[in-house]
């Protein structure tokens, strides 16, 4: 039975998390020279989103019919839309750390995973910017740069790119637990 508007409105707890509402922490790996000023790209984030997964199924045939069974859990990579400044600031680091993983001249790059890789972080904010939630990425590095688009007829927007993010996995402070307890 469907309830009432009222009843609706009591189960949207704090009116609902708003999509405005979050910040974004990224990191330097310790590979030296990528110079990002963080609280710079903390400012200048446009976009993210909270982190997606998935857990593959296995199909197992058996007499003619399939039972699926659960497999490996896979995390969707992490893009971050940031505004470019004048001074290309971020856009320079990001070009950077991604260099420092394959030089755009030698083909060279760092191989140790630690120098390359940090943790990042987004969290969901509340309306009075009190944190709700925090996904961390664990060994994150950047995948792509995305280009930028110029054009003769775009003077009243700023610039926008965006940098796609791989990493190994994520914990958060909120409903997944890092240690199981019991069979879940």
């Amino acid at each position: 039975m469907v309830g009432t508007l009222d009843e609706f409105r009591s189960q949207l707890i704090g009116g609902g998390a708003r999509a405005n509402q979050f910040r974004v922490e990224i990191n330097n790996p310790p590979v030296g020279s990528v110079g990002l000023d963080t609280r710079n790209a903390a400012f200048l984030c446009t976009a993210a989103q909270l982190p997606g997964m998935a857990i593959a199924e296995i199909a197992v045939p058996f007499r003619g019919r399939s039972i699926y069974i659960a497999g490996d859990r896979t995390f969707e990579t992490w893009t971050v839309t940031f505004y470019n400044d004048t001074n290309f600031a971020i856009r320079n680091a990001m070009e950077r750390w991604n260099n420092s993983l394959n030089h755009l001249v030698t083909g060279q790059g760092v191989t140790n995973h630690d120098d390359y890789t940090a943790d990042l972080k987004v969290s969901q904010l509340d309306r009075d910017d009190r944190l709700l939630k925090t996904y961390t990425f664990i060994n994150a590095f950047p995948l792509s740069v995305s280009a930028i688009a110029l054009t003769a007829g775009g003077s009243d927007s700023i610039e926008e790119f965006s940098v796609e993010f791989r990493y190994q996995h994520f914990v958060t402070d909120g409903v997944i637990s890092d240690a199981p307890s019991g069979p879940f």
